[in-house]
């Protein structure tokens, strides 16, 4: 039985998450589930799951969760904030790692120190902290199972573990990308994009934030930083091709020629079934793949010079030290000004653009070190929204 702690509990990937562990009551217990602020919902999901931790990340909610647990009759543990969230961490043997952005690093690392079972969905705590994240892993003895699809497609498509890809004879490994709401299209008639058209995503039933990341590619740029950390490959070994079907969720060539590829329905539930499972196989509640009804499989190369945020994570990448985590904060602050409408869609790559600019990188040393560098570049955004967008 293995005890899984969920944080990012009501988002798409923990109700994905706990889906799949419905319908294994043998195999898999709640023991902690974390939210931001829904009280409401995660009420509900306590009610239905039984945890001995319910955590709400921030802290002004934790009076009225801990009186509707009670109200409910739930006698369900409560916390919140940091210590919150790290104690949900410690309450199992797994944690399903669904914090979005920077906001989920510190409980990934804790995790990871732990010893525990990480399933990483959340791409920002790699990009921010890679090096750090493997450290941690190393001195914790824990796993690590990416849980975005195209991450899980190339561990599935390795040999078992984290192997070292010239070994393994690995040439380089390709990442899938559904092209978003507007493959195809020209910057011209990417001018008056609004929050609700980038948030439409063709494939997949994701949060606003990734969402729009999608619709950028800048998802597709931090999922190559990622696949640098997470499986030793270098810049130049890593391709993005777009694949409009989100059938193929990602690929590994070899240097023999073979390409091995991971192919299902696009849903979130059989990454995680897969994780929670590994190295077993079990039911995830997708429905089988017809090749016969999909007939064709497209594939094409990214519009680098539409969506510019593909090439600017490559740039960051190569710079190295704090120009990733810079690059991430730039981007979050980015989409946040996007969704609230103050600004133009297209303005997101520039206005990371002049935040890398603007900041040099330096060495990542310290955890202390990665936050600077967020909370400066996160700064370094605001005027420069203020200066040029306001």
């Amino acid at each position: 039985m293995r005890n899984v702690a969920i944080l990012g509990a009501t988002g798409s990937i923990g109700a994905s998450a706990l889906d799949v562990i419905a319908r294994h009551p043998q195999r898999f217990r709640v023991s902690a589930l974390a939210a931001h602020r829904k009280v409401d919902e995660l009420v509900a999901l306590c009610a239905r799951f039984q945890p001995d931790l319910a955590v709400i990340a921030d802290s002004a909610f934790e009076p009225a969760l801990r009186s509707k647990l009670v109200n409910a009759g739930l006698h369900t543990r409560v916390a919140s904030g940091e210590q919150g969230l790290r104690e949900a961490t410690t309450s199992g043997d797994t944690v399903v790692a669904a914090i979005v952005g920077a906001a989920g690093l510190d409980s990934t690392l804790t995790a990871a120190r732990a010893g525990k079972r990480v399933l990483l969905a959340n791409k920002e705590a790699v990009v921010m902290a890679g090096a750090l994240l493997l450290d941690a892993l190393k001195a914790g003895g824990g796993q690590l199972i990416p849980i975005d699809s195209e991450h899980n497609a190339i561990f599935q498509c390795l040999p078992a573990g984290r192997p070292d890809l010239a070994r393994a004879g690995v040439r380089r490994v390709l990442l899938t990308a559904s092209g978003g709401p507007f493959r195809g299209r020209t910057r011209a008639e990417l001018a008056a994009i609004t929050p609700e058209q980038a948030c439409a995503h063709p494939n997949w039933n994701m949060g606003r934030k990734i969402s729009v990341d999608s619709a950028t590619l800048m998802n597709k740029g931090l999922e190559v930083i990622e696949a640098h950390w997470l499986f030793g490959a270098a810049p130049e070994q890593i391709d993005v091709v777009v694949h409009r079907e989100s059938i193929v969720h990602s690929l590994v060539e070899y240097l023999d020629g073979s390409v091995l590829a991971q192919l299902g329905n696009p849903d979130m539930r059989t990454a995680l079934a897969h994780a929670l499972a590994w190295p077993e196989r079990i039911d995830a509640g997708v429905a089988p793949l017809d090749l016969m009804q999909i007939a064709q499989l497209n594939f094409e190369a990214p519009d680098r010079q539409t969506f510019r945020c593909l090439d600017l994570a490559y740039h960051a990448l190569a710079a190295g030290g704090t120009a990733p985590t810079i690059l991430n904060a730039a981007n979050e602050i980015a989409v946040g000004a996007f969704l609230e409408r103050t600004l133009p869609f297209l303005a997101i790559s520039e206005l990371i653009e002049s935040t890398l600019a603007a900041m040099p990188s330096v060495a990542v040393d310290s955890i202390e070190t990665l936050v600077h560098a967020d909370l400066t570049a996160r700064e370094a955004a605001q005027r420069i929204i203020r200066r040029a967008f306001c």
